[in-house]
């Protein structure tokens, strides 16, 4: 048991291990916006919709909130632990061994799986795109295996063959760019960031002079609450809340460059808090005007809503606009998630959790070797693997590291560990905010998804004891 609870000892990495310390508050905030603005509002907006009706608005505010609350947690973990790593580290150095691996396990499920997919949205209006043009590709090198069935009852079959050739290409000129340089990076990603915010102001400009308040009626036409509906999927405000949940995070990627930040003491603190509440104030807006300009209905199974209802309100080529600013920004998010991956990646080889060699730093002062072997395994999910089976389990990974980095306040503060930066105001009453929340919201997810995230970390845990176990090389820290 012993070897199970030790904890990690936050140590000064050496020059040849340390990352180049180049990145601000403002690279930091629009480095959560742009992981966090993307893919969710671009299309959960309708499914939100779908399974709140209007009241998908309060829905917005409850996972808003929530993540609010587990901002607040990861700024003050953050600045207390200046290390790479997120929740990874933050639970090795204050719960435990055994913790911080379900947890790093947890993360490369949620990481995994949203840059997977959000590759895989890239493709289809790249594909759009270059159809536009009179350039068609083959549909086999378009997406990956097609399946029917379900893989709980024995019925999954493999229906067609694939490989998603355009989801491969924009993973690796991502990785080739993070392997350039962290601020390169980032001012790239400033630049699309600022485009994706435009974008997004100019749907709202539009849609809002059609808002008509005979759409929000009946406003929860699927209570408030979370009911099962058909196949598991759980309707109601907190149900949709369960899903639009993914629209809210990324801003836990910013605590993975502590180690790039020029003043982690000060500028994780402002770029978890900031990024947080602009992106709630941005989806509220966003939101309202969506459901205000269209009835629900008429725009809740559309893969591209926000297009839809330009289109429907007569804006045909404001929508066009939308989809195409859409593709040029998705990669933020691709950008936001490989680059926090890569860092959860590095810090875990450095523990011996991962071969060694994959810690070195280029002479650039970024991790480029776990970069490239990130960039390759996250390929082989977006190219191969049929995300639709999987995908919510990146909500679940998700809650799991919230719970965990809030339980890490509340234990600091029981130990009466000092502060070196911020701290959460009422840490008694937002740290179990965040973990009770939490926990209703995995409690809100369909049932294939809780049983799937539970059978994924039963076998993280027999990995953990039979092989990382052996492999860890950090020292105790009673």
């Amino acid at each position: 048991m012993g070897s199970l609870l030790r904890r990690k000892t936050i140590i000064e990495q050496p020059p040849e291990r340390a990352l180049a310390r180049t990145l601000s508050w403002p690279h930091l905030v629009a480095l959560g916006v742009g992981a966090i603005v993307g893919t969710g509002i671009l299309t959960l907006i309708g499914v939100g919709a779908d399974r709140a009706g209007p009241a998908v608005l309060l829905s917005f505010v409850v996972a808003g909130a929530i993540c609010a609350c587990a901002a607040l947690c990861y700024a003050e973990m953050a600045t207390a632990i200046p290390a790479s790593g997120s929740a990874y580290t933050y639970s090795y150095a204050v719960l435990g061994e055994v913790f911080a691996w379900v947890v790093g396990w947890s993360l490369i499920l949620e990481y995994s799986l949203v840059v997977a997919t959000v590759a895989v949205g890239w493709s289809g209006y790249a594909v759009g795109f270059l159809k536009g043009l009179g350039i068609v590709l083959p549909a086999a090198l378009t997406h990956g295996p097609a399946v029917a069935g379900s893989l709980f009852d024995g019925s999954l079959r493999l229906t067609e063959l694939g490989v998603n050739l355009p989801a491969i290409a924009i993973i690796a000129v991502v990785a080739g760019l993070l392997s350039l340089g962290t601020q390169e990076s980032a001012r790239i990603n400033s630049a699309l960031v600022v485009l994706k915010i435009v974008t997004l102001a100019l749907f709202v400009a539009v849609a809002l002079p059609h808002f008509d308040a005979a759409n929000l009626h009946p406003f929860a036409p699927y209570g408030y609450g979370s009911v099962a509906g058909e196949n598991g999927v759980k309707y109601g405000v907190m149900g949709a809340a369960a899903i639009i949940f993914f629209a809210f995070y990324g801003f836990d990627a910013i605590s993975t460059a502590a180690e790039e930040a020029k003043r982690p003491e000060r500028d994780l603190a402002i770029g978890i808090i900031g990024s947080m509440a602009a992106c709630t104030v941005i989806y509220i807006v966003v939101a309202g005007a969506a459901v205000g300009a269209l009835g629900f209905a008429r725009f809740s199974n559309s893969p591209e809503p926000l297009a839809l209802i330009l289109r429907e309100i007569g804006q045909d080529r404001i929508a066009t606009v939308i989809a195409a600013a859409a593709a040029i920004a998705l990669p933020t998010v691709i950008l936001g998630f490989l680059y926090g991956q890569s860092r959860i990646f590095l810090v875990m080889a450095r523990d011996g959790f991962l071969p060694g060699s994959l810690a070195r730093v280029s002479s650039r002062g970024t991790p480029a070797r776990i970069t490239a072997v990130t960039a390759a395994f996250v390929s082989v999910i977006a190219a191969l693997t049929p995300l639709d089976v999987i995908a919510s389990l990146a909500n679940a990974g998700t809650l799991c590291a919230f719970t965990a980095v809030a339980a890490c306040v509340l234990v600091m503060r029981r130990r009466g560990t000092p502060s070196k930066g911020f701290r959460t105001p009422a840490a008694w009453i937002v740290a179990p905010a965040a973990i009770l929340g939490c926990l209703y919201l995995f409690n809100s997810l369909q049932e294939v998804t809780q049983l799937s995230f539970v059978a994924w970390n039963v076998f993280g845990l027999i990995v953990y004891l039979a092989w990382g176990r052996r492999r860890a090389s950090v020292d105790d820290a009673a």
